[in-house]
């Protein structure tokens, strides 16, 4: 038989959701795969059952319903601080992950350069490999995960195509200054490059620091691919609604690439999910008070227990140390974790393009309770897991 692509040769399964299925098999508290054990907001469930005897069973608009993409505008123009057209800037997605992959393909042709920031979401890579187009990597330095400009120049130098903004950073947690942003947006510009932004936790940023939108940034609205979902904001990872908003002319080309990767997004949820898209400040401004809440509860119980991590800034990931532990394997240290202690991480390797072994993820989406349950397993976790000499 003739071979199979040599396009995905080099991947393997998602690490993320492998350590979902490790968590399963030993019990233990799910703290790799980011979503929530709490309910989504009481109004988009009473929405969602009310949507179940409507007339919402059939496709959608292939790039979103009407009422849908309206109310996303308006939700948008509010935060962008630039008015967003329903109906010719937007696209609505099978959740971010389809949105990230219909702008790579919009943007990009075989052999292109992508430019991305490592730590990196896992799928990035895959993205731009699937897409034909060489990844360019461009480190963020701990603790703080900051950029050194002549490094990211350095990487424009090549003349990329695209540039994949991750901000609020998963896994590392960074909030990219304006003064950040402003210098990108400077290389973009002197070198014709594309800005590709996955902005899922837009709305999770610890004080004091504060989202910019880079669309919103002099100039940058014209080149620039805004990919988001509603998963973390509303806490519906299973419903997979993201969306794309970006000029005209660019807008155009994605619902022609959307239309054949998925048809359209599920029209139930689409309907049902409207509530929240209408939802005041309030809302964000107690999301925001929740996820501080969760994340002052779990690190200060990791600083309980004598682990070593970095403090996020944004999104609801926490990167934990674990040389202590003389592990020269992150995957192995964090498959025993899993099965002496009870508690499940993925391996800071699957978020770097450097040789990384010493970090692991945590996230803290999760209910008081559960958190507390999996820090009460971590105290034992110097007895549990003896350090390695």
């Amino acid at each position: 038989m003739q071979p199979l692509s040599n396009r995905t040769n080099t991947f393997t399964d998602s690490v993320i959701r492998r350590m979902t299925r490790i968590s399963a098999q030993y019990n233990a508290v799910n703290l790799s795969q980011g979503f929530p054990d709490f309910d989504p907001p009481k109004e988009l469930m009473d929405r969602l059952s009310q949507v179940a005897y409507e007339d919402f069973h059939q496709y959608s608009i292939t790039w979103g319903a009407q009422g849908f993409r309206e109310a996303l505008a308006a939700k948008q123009t509010r935060f962008m601080g630039h008015s967003v057209d329903p109906n010719r800037e937007i696209v609505v997605t099978c959740g971010s992950t389809e949105a990230m992959m219909a702008a790579m393909m919009t943007v990009t042709n075989p052999g292109d350069k992508v430019v991305i920031f490592s730590p990196f979401y896992e799928n990035y890579g895959a993205d731009t490999i699937l897409s034909g187009a060489e990844p360019v990597y461009v480190p963020l330095h701990p603790p703080e995960f900051n950029f050194d400009p002549a490094e990211l120049e350095q990487a424009f130098q090549q003349h990329p195509k695209a540039l994949i903004l991750c901000n609020p950073s998963n896994p590392c947690g960074k909030v990219f200054t304006k003064e950040e942003l402003l210098f990108i947006a400077d290389l973009a510009q002197k070198y014709d490059t594309y800005v590709i932004t996955d902005e899922v936790y837009e709305h999770i940023v610890y004080a004091p620091h504060k989202h910019v939108y880079f669309a919103s940034l002099p100039g940058m609205w014209e080149r620039t691919i805004s990919c988001s979902s509603l998963s973390k904001t509303y806490s519906i990872t299973g419903w997979r609604l993201g969306y794309t908003i970006a000029p005209e002319a660019i807008t155009e080309r994605i619902k022609k690439v959307h239309d054949f990767l998925t048809v359209g997004a599920a029209a139930p949820l689409q309907e049902a999910v409207i509530p929240g898209l209408n939802f005041g400040q309030d809302y964000y401004d107690k999301l925001q008070a929740t996820y501080t809440h969760k994340r002052d509860l779990f690190l200060k119980g990791l600083k309980d227990v004598g682990l070593e991590f970095s403090e996020p800034q944004g999104a609801y990931y926490v990167l934990m140390d674990i040389t202590p532990f003389g592990y020269d394997n992150d995957l192995e240290f964090c498959q025993v974790l899993a099965k002496e202690v009870g508690v499940g991480a993925v391996p800071g390797s699957s978020f770097f393009r450097e040789p990384l072994n010493h970090l692991i993820r945590f996230h803290f989406a999760k209910k008081d309770e559960t958190l507390n349950e999996a820090l009460n397993r971590l105290e034992a976790i110097h007895k549990k897991i003896p350090k390695r000499k």
